[in-house]
């Protein structure tokens, strides 16, 4: 049995009547990566400026996965407080402050807590997409989830592609800075649907109404429901139930390895290449590579999770790209580089795997948020090490042979993640 026979909702044209939320998911999809590859390939440059070396350099390629991590677990809370729609708003007005103020830091201090600003909107925005995705296109989940997924890969490429060139052409405030306009750009389809959802009388308005009513029905986060106790109590127990899920542990599991992996090698991969005798600009130019690997799974994966019972012969061949990229970066890292960062790149495609099968293994939006929330809140918490673990082992061994033995023992564990999450059973069947 998959999703597909659990609930067959009626398909309708893509754009009918939530063709502002459909914009908002997208552009706002498009700004969940940019404060992190934006930055790691000026991490040489920065380090420079501000006098702060490899450990440091860790640390901020921790931030990331640190922010996510509190951010999937308080904001179904917030979103159940303000509404899924006022959430993904928030969450653009903070990635596009914390955007704005890293231009102007003076300090590496500065530098973390503008970053940790932006990220904490990402990291909101990381939560509510999943649930929108479900609320609104039940009957198209796959089809706007590899729109969306797709998009966001977009977003992790552009920026460290032209990073090292705005910041050469233009300095790296202005290379840092640029994207906060993107994120502004990104609340305004919001700022339309929650109008519309106020005030509004025309179709959409009716549609979005329509919507908001059946998510109180079936138990979905929204403004009305903090008004009564019961509510609140019923979505307790529902957040309680989640962590008793071999589907919730599994996806954890498969989720926060590969982010571990995703994380460590933004932070490390231009270090590595530049120790083996690369310029800055072949590390920015791999980094992007290694997203834009990314956005080819993102392009189909979701569509063929749909359609898949148990999609774990996915996991299995991601995990055979991992060990070959592994292999030749710590045992030839320029002597194919493009081989070895473009099997490092199909590894991650668990990633979009991830984000489909929150949808796929659930039955209402709500259930889709708590799981988002705890899929994204703990796996973003076991990963947040990763990063600063790779670049401590490298800095006490001077070698990667380490690090990447630290990578192979997490990709076993995010393999027996796969295999849990990819079994062909519910998430409310299972606690």
């Amino acid at each position: 049995m998959n999703a597909d026979s659990l609930a067959a909702p009626i398909v309708r044209p893509l754009w009918r009547d939530r063709a502002l939320v459909l914009a908002g998911i997208v552009m706002s999809a498009f700004n969940l990566r940019t404060a992190v590859t934006s930055l790691t390939p000026l991490l040489d440059t920065l380090g420079e400026t501000f006098g702060f070396g490899p450990t440091m350099t860790g640390v901020l390629g921790m931030v990331p996965t640190a922010a996510f991590a509190v951010f999937g677990v308080v904001t179904p809370s917030i979103a159940h407080r303000l509404g899924l729609e006022r959430t993904a708003l928030l969450a653009m007005l903070l990635a596009a402050i914390g955007l704005a103020m890293r231009a102007f830091v003076g300090d590496t201090a500065m530098l973390l807590v503008t970053s940790a600003i932006a990220l904490s909107g990402m990291g909101m925005g990381n939560v509510v997409l999943p649930p929108l995705v479900k609320r609104y296109f039940g009957d198209r989940v796959g089809t706007v989830s590899t729109l969306y997924i797709t998009v966001l890969q977009l977003g992790t490429i552009l920026p460290a592609l032209l990073a090292v060139p705005i910041a050469t052409a233009a300095g790296w405030r202005v290379s840092l800075g640029a994207w906060s306009l993107v994120a502004i750009a990104a609340a305004l389809p919001w700022i339309g649907v929650l109008w519309m959802e106020r005030f509004g009388h025309s179709h959409q308005a009716k549609a979005l109404a329509k919507t908001h009513d059946e998510a109180v029905a079936c138990g979905d986060p929204a403004p009305e429901l903090d008004a009564t106790r019961d509510a609140d109590d019923a979505n307790a127990t529902v957040a309680g139930h989640v962590w008793r899920s071999p589907v919730a542990w599994g996806l954890t599991l498969m989720f926060g390895m590969t982010s571990l992996t995703t994380y460590s090698m933004f932070t490390w991969l231009p270090k590595l290449l530049t120790e083996a005798g690369g310029s800055h600009e072949l590390g920015g130019t791999m980094v992007a590579l290694f997203s834009t690997m990314g956005l080819l799974s993102a392009l189909f994966l979701p569509a063929l999770a749909v359609r898949i019972r148990n999609p774990f012969p996915i996991v299995a061949f991601c995990g055979l790209s991992y060990i070959g990229a592994f292999a030749g970066l710590l045992l030839a890292p320029m002597g194919a580089p493009l081989l070895w960062v473009a099997l490092l790149g199909l590894g991650p495609s668990t990633f979009p795997l991830s984000l489909t099968l929150i949808n796929l293994r659930t039955r209402t939006p709500g259930g889709s948020s708590r799981l988002s929330g705890f899929v994204q809140g703990v796996g973003y918490s076991l990963s947040c090490l990763g990063p600063l673990l790779f670049g401590w082992l490298h800095e006490a061994t001077h070698g990667w042979t380490w690090p990447f033995a630290f990578l192979t023992a997490c990709l076993l564990a995010l393999l027996y993640g796969g295999w849990l999450a990819s079994k062909p059973r519910m998430l409310e069947d299972t606690w």
